[in-house]
């Protein structure tokens, strides 16, 4: 069993669809996540037009979070978030690898997704999980810090193998 970075058994999350009576939650930790974040709006709106969204939870409680949108041929993540003392325990690796399982279960030929050039964190774990850059937004988040500068974003794309041809790596 792995037990890095604190894991155990127990501290395992349980994941399921996300659902509206989660939005007020997942909300008020986005505004803690995210110096753009999501409004209760957004989340809604998502799940609303048929978006994926998963929550994991540990001891009844929202841990982790995200949203797939998908359309013909591809997948795009549109949030995966962990909150911060959760952090570095392999749940945004888990999130993503069943949004790539969704994703390619679905047909989608690519998974695409933008973050934060200063999310070194994530951008390293994109990138070990096989995604590759393929273009940057100029100036496209709002500054971290009042008066700040806006960010580029790093735009990465995945071409995920067709479905059975590739190690299910997240169960259901």
């Amino acid at each position: 069993m792995d037990t890095t970075a604190g894991r155990t058994a127990h501290h395992e999350a349980r994941w399921r669809p996300m659902r509206e009576e989660d939005l007020a939650c997942i909300a008020a930790l986005e505004a803690q996540i995210h110096a753009a974040p999501w409004t209760i709006g957004n989340f809604r709106d998502a799940l609303a037009t048929g978006y994926a969204g998963h929550v994991g939870e540990r001891d009844g409680r929202i841990v982790a979070y995200g949203v797939l949108m998908l359309g013909p041929g591809e997948a795009q993540i549109l949030n995966l978030s962990v909150i911060p003392e959760c952090r570095r325990q392999g749940l945004g690796r888990e999130l993503l690898r069943r949004f790539i399982d969704d994703a390619r279960r679905l047909g989608a030929e690519q998974v695409f997704l933008e973050v934060r050039l200063s999310n070194e964190a994530a951008i390293a774990l994109y990138r070990a999980e096989a995604f590759t850059d393929v273009a940057r937004r100029s100036e496209y988040y709002p500054p971290v810090v009042p008066g700040g500068a806006r960010e580029d974003a790093l735009i990465m794309r995945l071409a995920p193998a067709p479905a059975g041809d590739a190690h299910e790596s997240a169960e259901s």
